[in-house]
């Protein structure tokens, strides 16, 4: 099924108004680094590849934090998938703190026939990693911590180990085309920055030599070049503060095509509340019902009155779009019967639009749907 971003406004006469929304992503790539504030990284000389190459490209949060409070690594990992930690306060394994519950991101997804995958560094892939090996520990994965895709902590669980892969694998799935439409990804201790390790000895450094490393992957696939984004960001602030932590967002569909920034205070219920929305699953998930989306650090499609013209038509100029793209304006009395009024393949990023049809109307109702 195509999704298509939706832009929708009320002109009523001469009124204004004006809406955004999240655009139609078809894959998302999520990383998750470890342990350091915003403030750590931003401007930082030993993050060269982030700063000068990513950030350029990227829309970013300066305002991002982890949940109040909330330490140590795991409860933020299974915020980040269900919009709480669902009392978890420790790291301990799965066999400890597994969950008995639905009520999370990945199980909406599957219910709605989404495809979904992780890819976590150091694993073997032949068993559900349930305990630590090599560089890689559960608390960084908060997918095995929920008894219906581990099958309450069984190790050999095929639903899961199809669902839970060595991070290698991901390379292969983006080249023959079969990646998932929402991929978690979980470096190890050393390259999420947790753990200082050789050679560079130097967590700030070892994150941006890992994302220097694997970002161009993601960028030069075809999964990303169909509407993909790459949301980076960190479990928790430093020194188990809360942050404000980094959240980054790369795409075609970012704001300004690059270097936006704001000052939203956001949470991982943001994060989660953004990924309901753009698959289109629910109901809220815990405390993302409470959340502000990311949609502002994406392009904004917003709809503007230009009046209403001596023979009753309305007319209205269309803003924010992608060029290029194919563009369906539609309208509506009752916000439930809708009717394709033009069709514009567009050359740049706005265009205008006089509705004859609503001659005989006071008010109208009109959106824009843009197709991937």
């Amino acid at each position: 099924m195509k999704a298509f971003r939706i832009a929708l406004a009320l002109l009523i006469l001469t009124a204004t108004a004006r809406a955004g929304s999240l655009p139609p992503i078809q894959t998302v790539f999520v990383i998750l680094l470890e342990n350091h504030n915003w403030s750590d990284v931003l401007s930082n000389a030993d993050a060269p590849f982030l700063n000068n190459t990513l950030l350029p490209m990227a829309s970013y949060c300066n305002q991002y934090y982890n949940p109040p409070n909330r330490h140590p690594s795991e409860g933020n990992y299974v915020w980040l998938e269900a919009g709480t930690n669902y009392s978890i306060v420790d790291n301990n394994d799965p066999s400890i703190n597994h969950l008995n519950t639905t009520n999370h991101l990945v199980t909406q997804l599957g219910n709605a026939g989404i495809s979904w995958k992780t890819y976590q560094e150091d694993i073997s892939g032949t068993v559900v990693p349930l305990t630590a090996i090599n560089a890689y520990v559960p608390r960084h994965n908060p997918f095995v911590f929920f008894d219906d895709i581990t099958g309450t902590n069984d190790p050999n669980n095929a639903f899961a180990i199809a669902h839970i892969r060595p991070y290698p694998e991901l390379a292969g799935d983006l080249t023959n085309q079969t990646v998932a439409r929402y991929n978690f990804i979980t470096p190890d201790l050393c390259d999420d920055g947790h753990d200082a390790c050789a050679p560079q000895y130097n967590s700030i450094q070892q994150i941006d030599a890992w994302l220097g490393t694997e970002i161009p992957m993601i960028l030069s696939s075809a999964a990303y070049s169909n509407n993909g984004a790459i949301f980076i960001t960190w479990d928790e602030g430093a020194n188990a503060s809360d942050g404000p932590i980094g959240m980054m967002v790369i795409s075609s569909q970012v704001r300004n095509g690059g270097s936006y920034s704001n000052n939203i205070h956001y949470t991982h219920s943001s994060f989660v509340r953004t990924m309901q929305e753009i698959f289109g699953v629910s109901p809220w998930l815990n405390d993302a019902a409470n959340a502000a989306d990311l949609s502002d650090l994406f392009r904004q499609i917003t709809l503007q009155s230009a009046g209403r013209n001596p023979s009753g038509a309305f007319s209205f100029n269309v803003t924010g779009l992608v060029p290029g793209s194919t563009n369906f304006v539609e309208a509506s009395t009752d916000l439930a019967a809708w009717t394709v009024i033009a069709t514009n393949l567009n050359s740049s990023n706005s265009f205008s639009v006089t509705d004859n049809s609503a001659t005989n109307h006071n008010w109208q109702f009109y959106r824009v749907r843009q197709a991937p």
